[in-house]
């Protein structure tokens, strides 16, 4: 009865099942993976970064390389009370991948994708981050005795991506929450590869890449306004589209540039100082269109 169901169905829904079905394993994995290390280390490492003041850019930048969605969320919440600088956090948010790692690593062929696009956000990370700090004046709480600062514990925990809270059961954290976040994020696959293989078979290759103006600015510009929107569902539709070929590499890298995961909303639900968060999106922005425009000219 199923293989007579599977037989009926469209080409485009069957291929777009079985993309999602090979991704599931890997990103199961991952995800536990992930998980380990936002319960037990995360704040650890965040508590190193805004201890390191002038390494700040070049440690928030590694550390935010790693693929979970809390380290943002966590250094946010330290750049809001004063405990990082402006170019730490930018650094961060441009390291940040949200949810694309995960998903290129379960795709063994985008592996090399995965060393470019990394050593692409780093290298802006770090050089924006510094670049950012020479122009602003950081306003930090100093530790006293030059001693680790204790106020990582002092900060509230915030919701994770499945609103989950990562100060609650540690190892029900670590067997719940990542078997319900593949479930989301395999959702999200699925729909966006339905869409896509849709268009592809319906409207062919060449009507897509005049609608989606392929190789231009404009698709550069739009993917990293895209990529501003703080959900987890962006970042997949982002790589979903270039594993699909609906987009560019310039155009993955600006929409994952700004793609900052859940810490830009964390950052605007604080309107204590709505001039400098405008300012952290329009460096985003700057440096999104400026890397992919670049990208695009030499690759």
């Amino acid at each position: 009865m199923i293989e007579s169901l599977l037989n009926n169905l469209p080409n485009f829904l069957i291929d777009a099942l079985s993309d999602t079905l090979k991704l599931i394993p890997s990103l199961l994995i991952i995800f536990i993976v992930i998980e380990v290390f936002e319960n037990y280390f995360a704040h650890k490492v965040a508590n190193i970064v805004s201890f390191s003041k002038k390494l700040g850019p070049v440690f928030g930048a590694l550390l935010a390389i790693i693929p979970q969605c809390g380290f943002s969320v966590i250094m946010t919440t330290l750049f809001i009370k004063r405990y990082i600088t402006t170019g730490t956090l930018i650094a961060v948010y441009i390291a940040t991948s949200d949810e694309a790692i995960p998903v290129l690593f379960a795709n063994p062929e985008q592996y090399e994708t995965i060393i470019k696009i990394i050593l692409i956000k780093l290298a802006f990370a770090i050089f924006v981050g510094y670049a950012t700090d020479l122009f602003i004046k950081p306003e930090l709480h100093e530790c006293k005795e030059n001693k680790p600062c204790s106020h990582i514990k002092n900060v509230e925990p915030e919701n994770g991506c499945c609103k989950h809270n990562p100060a609650e059961d540690k190892i029900k954290n670590i067997i719940i929450h990542p078997i319900k976040h593949t479930f989301i994020i395999s959702l999200f696959i699925l729909f966006v590869c339905i869409g896509l293989n849709f268009m592809f078979e319906c409207l062919g290759e060449e009507v897509i890449n005049n609608l989606t103006l392929k190789n231009s600015i404009l698709e550069i510009i739009f993917f990293a306004f895209f990529g501003l929107i703080p959900n987890c569902a962006v970042s997949v539709l982002i790589t979903m589209a270039y594993t699909k070929g609906f987009t560019t590499f310039a155009c993955i890298t600006a929409g994952l540039i700004t793609n900052a995961g859940l810490g830009l909303l964390i950052l605007f639900t604080r309107k204590n100082s709505l001039k400098k968060y405008l300012f952290i999106v329009g460096i985003l922005l700057v440096t999104g269109i400026g890397a992919g425009i670049l990208l695009q000219l030499l690759l």
